[in-house]
């Protein structure tokens, strides 16, 4: 396998170990600074050039792209996804993990445990954001920031007010979430290769820091994962578009809470705390995937008119339950059962003579209009009395209000 590794920092642990590992299994691996990139955009003929030379071929690229660097970063990988060069991590997984409101944004229509977060830019929402997590203490975090920076706890809510005020003035986006009391000071990074863990530890901090980054001082314990909160950490990565990430969840009372999905995780402080060659098994999964890159479906199907992939249910009392999916006829419908979703099992590419059971969850290729009756109606939320009740303005106030209020400030946005 001929391999590029993206990084800015040729020095650095995580960098270093990674060439070695690639080094020792045999595979012709070169770091090359993502900044140094060209994009060279031609119809058909996507490429890149790195130092002022075209870039010859190379088989899989392992992103390790800074915050500093997210846009232009991003660029150089989804050129290379573009170039059908299998990517360890996908651009828009980069992008959706770094920014938090985006990620939490993305996991909370999961059934995943993360803190209670809210967003607000009016001074007059905060606080009633604040009574809505759970009042004080409160956490307020930026929207962008690694390695602790930019997390603050507030003690009371006017403290709160009072760093949440300074912040804006400062034109910084922030998120208020809910303290979990009961990890205060500690927190558990899962280390996500594929679909497994293959290494976690817990971090504690120390003193009267509530922080506990390493980098903040935190220490670490390796630990050993129970199967609820690996299968958190994975789907979490999955969810995202991650195949390697590290997962930080805090041990929450009803079970894990996911803070934060780092797409470049750092390798020194759990290399060294499990003892494990958490590098090495990063390059092990990607000789392993290298031939089977992955497929945009978006741009595949869309020249298969009439057909496409939805997910389809299986509810109680349907008529489909104890039959086996040959005897749901959904082949007779044009209909491929790709994944087979069971609670927390994934089974791929499932048999015909597997039974259904209720709850079940289809993934399946077919022909749309025969998959239309059978993919379940969006079900409705309930709007709370407070909101649904509150009366109209009139137009006249609202066109006051449009005329009296500064407009917000236009700021270039970081999303593609």
């Amino acid at each position: 396998m001929k391999l590029a590794i993206l990084s800015a920092n040729l020095k650095c642990y995580s960098t270093r170990r990674l060439r070695e590992a690639a080094a020792q299994r045999g595979h012709d691996v070169k770091v090359l600074n993502t900044l140094r990139f060209a994009i060279e955009l031609r119809q058909g003929e996507p490429d890149l050039y790195f130092r002022q030379t075209q870039l010859s071929h190379y088989d899989a690229v392992l992103p390790r792209i800074g915050a500093s660097i997210t846009y232009f970063g991003t660029a150089v990988v989804r050129q290379f996804e573009q170039m059908d060069v299998f990517c360890a991590n996908s651009s828009s997984g980069i992008s959706n993990s770094r920014d938090k409101l985006r990620s939490l944004q993305i996991l909370s229509r999961h059934q995943l445990g993360i803190p209670e977060t809210t967003f607000v830019r009016d001074k007059k929402d905060v606080l009633p954001a604040i009574e809505r997590v759970g009042g004080a203490p409160v956490v307020i975090k930026l929207l962008e920031g690694t390695q602790g920076i930019g997390v603050l706890l507030a003690e009371t809510v006017e403290s709160a007010e009072a760093i949440i005020e300074l912040l804006q003035n400062q034109k910084q986006s922030v998120l208020i979430q809910k303290f979990v009391s009961e990890s205060k000071g500690r927190d558990i990074r899962a280390f996500v290769v594929g679909d497994q863990v293959v290494g976690a530890m817990r971090r504690v901090a120390q003193g009267q820091e509530f922080r506990s980054n390493v980098h903040r001082g935190g220490k670490t314990e390796s630990v050993v994962l129970d199967d609820t909160y690996c299968e958190t950490a994975v789907r979490a990565a999955q969810i995202l578009g991650l195949r390697v990430a590290g997962v930080d969840m805090l041990e929450g009372k009803d079970g894990p809470q996911i803070m934060e999905v780092n797409s470049s995780p750092g390798l020194e402080g759990i290399e060294r705390c499990t003892q494990l060659d958490i590098a090495g098994a990063i390059i092990d999964y990607m000789a392993a995937q290298v031939d089977f890159p992955e497929i945009d479906l978006r741009q595949r199907l869309t020249v298969s008119r009439g057909y496409g992939v939805t997910e389809i249910h299986v509810p109680e009392g349907s008529e489909y339950i104890g039959k086996t999916i040959s005897e749901s006829g959904l082949r007779d419908k044009d209909i491929n059962a790709l994944t087979l979703y069971r609670g927390t099992t994934v089974v791929p590419n499932p048999r015909s003579d597997r039974k259904l059971e209720s709850g079940d969850r289809l993934l399946c290729f077919g022909r749309l209009e025969s998959m239309r009756g059978l993919v379940p109606a969006k079900a409705r939320r309930k709007r709370s009395p407070s909101v649904k009740d509150l009366p109209e303005l009139p137009v006249a106030d609202e066109v006051h209000e449009e005329h009296t209020q500064p407009m917000p400030e236009q700021h270039e946005s970081r999303d593609e």
